[in-house]
């Protein structure tokens, strides 16, 4: 390479000569001056000694010039590598250059006469010569990939990718990918790789060999020096598939069951896999063979791989005591094989795969067990043959009627099969049922309109209970569809109508239902009844409705009108009709104008409310105002020589002053009793007023109730007073009969309590009416002692007769 150099610097000096020469010899000539290119080589990464010659540059003229260099290598990156005498023109190496980075160093030669003169200007090329300094290099140190174990033998497993940063084209930049080592090694597999870097496999792959494979795969150059290379690990793990077949390892569980049980799990099924755990090529599959009522369920627990025999139906001993069963296993993952046959030189082994479900053509079949299920026997229920009876009858059968005859038979072989009969619904209590025979017989009339009736049917529910322990319990139903009879009449279904007063005549719709169905109902025949003649009249009579048509006639005002209504079959009835006639013009109808008048305003009840709670508050107020703090005690007149005992008032209340006068003849009376209506009232406090009591006040009776709200004081008075003879009676002053009726009177005022007798008013002295009634309720003079009026119980019923006031009927 250096002799290369050598040459081609000389044949560029003996050019440059030349053409300095041919300038000089025609130096009266002015000639333009061209740029002259020529190059140099530089092998890259040269070890030295530094600085070397590299090539002379020389121009032969008659006067001194200097030689300038510039450019790559010289003032710009990489600086410093070249450097040119100034006198002689000798370009000299100072450094290392890399390929890799600068493949040509342009340059500018410049010859000077002065600092500002130039006279000669070249430019000057210097490539630099590659070397093998790049090994190739791998995209990962290490690969990483997962295979399935049934992949097939030839299959891409993994491809990797070497790059080499010498210059592209040379030997240094070319390389061969070369298989170093595969740990672990296996007799089943073989691994590859193309110069494509495509690694791939020979024979078959096995998990259970080996779970993982580590491949050293090396990339190297064809340099003519040297050859470099580098290497990868690739790894590659195997995911395990199903080339192992489950196969059964035993059972548990009682393997039997009661009888109409369900739901129970009777046993398990064990099984083992050579595959990994928790895979689909690991979990199991199971399926039963011989159920065909579908009565067993199989189903697979996760964590055992277990096989769970469940029974989903009841079972029957009487129909089977055991029930023989199949159940195959596989997984839920295809089944596959790999086994080598030959191994080949050259490209790919001879090998026999095998895929698919068990069963299929060359792949081995499922494992099986047999299996037997015990049925227990226990009691069964009766069971009702057949379970529903349907019947028709019509209705309004006599009492005591036989419907029908529900059977119930025992199923059981070991079993008493005696029961009992009962009636577990009847929703309108219409039947009967014998307990030993199962007869069923009305109790009432059946009547198809009731509302325990749907759709025209009755259902009566039995049961059948055994005597077994504990005792069973089967369940019947009897259906009893009931046709109908015309035993209902028509009837209007309104009762009350309005019409609207004109000058015309006018009209309102009337409609009319009966309970029974076709052909005992509608259409209805409408007939008025009485005298309407040239008043009303039905246009038309006859339909599902009819029209009431008022003759102008007829007055505003209620009326009352009877209509006849039949059925299709002549069965009616007499109806009552209440018409309304009214004015319309003022309110579209007569409900309208009654709830018009009839209408209270918010405002007007709330005056109707707080008036009376108004008048009540002064009241009260006059009467607390009019109220006395001491109880004064009454003293009593021991001058006539009557027994009257002393006492205060009989419970609390108020002590108002008692007015002393009550004028005879402000007494009214009115045909139906005594009546008290006004009453003046006086006393002195300073002066004289009249008082007007209220109506309410005043209307009291003295009956026996009265009678007994009295003091103490007061009713030994009266009792006094109405037990002793007509002649005794006269004899009392008017003064004290006046101040007891007072007292009595003021009572009632006071406690407020309402009362519907009315004041029986009696003699005062002078006066001779006849009281016979009191004689036989009267305690004679010589007789009376204060003890006695401890026995006065019968004879408060007599007065209580004497003083209740006698109303008026009419």
């Amino acid at each position: 390479m250096r002799a290369f150099a050598r040459i081609s610097a000389v044949l560029f000096l003996l050019s440059l000569n030349v053409l300095v020469l041919e300038a000089s010899s025609n130096s009266h000539v002015r000639q333009k001056r061209a740029w002259i290119i020529d190059s140099f080589t530089i092998e890259e990464e040269h070890k030295g000694p530094f600085p070397y010659p590299l090539g002379n540059i020389s121009i032969q003229r008659d006067y001194v010039v200097h030689f300038i260099l510039h450019g790559k290598g010289v003032d710009e990156e990489p600086k410093n590598i070249l450097k040119i005498d100034q006198n002689t023109g000798l370009i000299s190496v100072h450094g290392k250059v890399d390929y890799e980075q600068y493949h040509v160093l342009k340059l500018t030669f410049e010859a000077r006469k002065s600092s500002s003169v130039v006279d000669t200007k070249l430019g000057v090329e210097i490539n630099i010569l590659d070397i093998n300094d790049h090994a190739p290099v791998f995209q990962k140190k290490v690969y990483e990939t997962t295979t399935e174990e049934s992949m097939t033998q030839g299959s891409n497993v993994l491809t990797v990718l070497a790059t080499d940063f010498d210059k592209p084209g040379t030997p240094n930049s070319t390389f061969q990918y070369k298989i170093l080592s595969v740990t672990p090694k296996t007799s089943n597999a073989e691994f590859f790789i193309e110069q494509s870097g495509k690694i791939s496999f020979k024979g078959c792959l096995d998990y259970e060999k080996a779970k993982t494979y580590n491949v050293v795969v090396e990339a190297k150059d064809n340099g003519e020096v040297v050859r470099l290379s580098s290497n990868t690990t690739v790894s590659i793990s195997i995911t395990d598939k199903n080339n192992h077949l489950p196969t059964f390892a035993g059972r548990t569980g009682p393997g039997r069951i009661n009888e109409r049980e369900s739901g129970v799990s009777v046993l398990r099924v064990h099984v083992t896999d050579k595959d990994s755990k928790n895979t689909p090529a690991w979990r199991a599959k199971y399926t039963i063979h011989g159920d065909k009522d579908n009565v067993f369920s199989i189903h697979t627990d996760p964590e055992t791989n277990d096989g769970v025999l469940v029974v989903e139906k009841p079972l029957d001993f009487e129909l089977a005591a055991s029930r023989n069963l199949t159940i195959s296993v596989e997984n839920e993952e295809p089944f596959f094989s790999c086994q080598v046959q030959k191994k080949a030189e050259t490209g790919l082994w001879e090998v026999l795969t095998t895929a698919g479900v068990p069963g299929q053509e060359g792949v081995p079949a499922a494992h099986t067990e047999a299996i037997t299920v015990f049925v227990d026997d226990v009691n069964d229920p009766p069971a009702f043959k057949p379970p529903v009876k349907i019947i028709m009858v019509e209705e309004n059968l006599e009492v005591g009627h036989l419907l029908e005859t529900l059977t119930a038979i025992d199923p059981d072989r070991t079993y008493n099969s005696e029961f009992v009969y009962k009636i577990e619904k009847d929703p309108g209590n219409w039947v009967t049922v014998n307990p030993k025979t199962g007869q069923i017989t009305t109790v009432k009339t059946l009547d198809r309109e009731s509302p325990y009736v749907v759709n025209n049917t009755y259902t009566v529910t039995l049961y059948a209970i055994d005597k077994g322990k504990p005792p069973l319990t089967g369940t019947g139903s009897l259906i009893i569809h009931l046709k109908d009879q015309n035993d209902n009449v028509p009837e209007l279904l309104q009762h009350a109508v309005d019409m609207c007063l004109s000058d015309g005549p006018t009209a309102v719709q009337i409609a009319a239902h009966d309970r029974d169905q076709d052909p005992f109902a509608g259409p209805y025949l409408f007939e008025l009844q009485g005298d309407v003649k040239g008043k009303w009249h039905l246009d038309p009579y006859h339909g599902e409705t009819a029209t009431l048509v008022r003759e102008k006639t007829v007055y505003a005002g209620p009326h009352e009108l009877q209509l006849k209504v039949y059925d299709t079959q002549g069965h009616g009835s007499l109806q009552n009709l209440s018409v309304t006639v009214c004015d319309c013009t003022t309110s579209p109808n007569c409900q309208m104008q009654r709830a018009v008048t009839s209408r209270v305003t918010n405002s007007a009840l709330g005056v109707m409310i707080i008036a009376p709670l108004v008048l009540l508050g002064v009241l009260l107020l006059a009467s607390f105002l009019s109220c006395k703090k001491e109880k004064p005690v009454m003293q009593v007149d021991h001058g006539t020589g009557e027994y009257l005992i002393t006492s205060n008032t009989e419970t609390p209340g108020t002590d108002c002053p008692i007015p002393n006068e009550v004028q005879k003849d402000q007494v009214e009376h009115i045909s139906n009793g005594v009546t008290l209506q006004k009453v003046q009232m006086s006393q002195q406090m300073g002066g004289t007023f009249s008082q007007q009591l209220p109506r309410k006040t005043l209307n009291r009776s003295m009956s026996s109730r009265s009678y007994m709200k009295a003091g103490p004081y007061q009713n030994s008075a009266l009792r006094r007073s109405m037990s002793t003879s007509r002649e005794n009676y006269t004899k009392m002053r008017p003064l004290d009969l006046r101040s007891i009726l007072n007292q009595k009177m003021y009572s009632i005022q006071a406690h407020e309590e309402p009362s519907d007798d009315l004041p029986k008013l009696y003699a005062y002295e002078g006066d001779t009416p006849s009281h016979c009634q009191l004689d036989c309720i009267s305690i004679p003079d010589s007789e009376f002692t204060p003890d006695r009026l401890q026995d006065l119980g019968p004879r408060f019923n007599g007065l209580a007769a004497v003083s209740r006031p006698t109303y008026d009927s009419r």
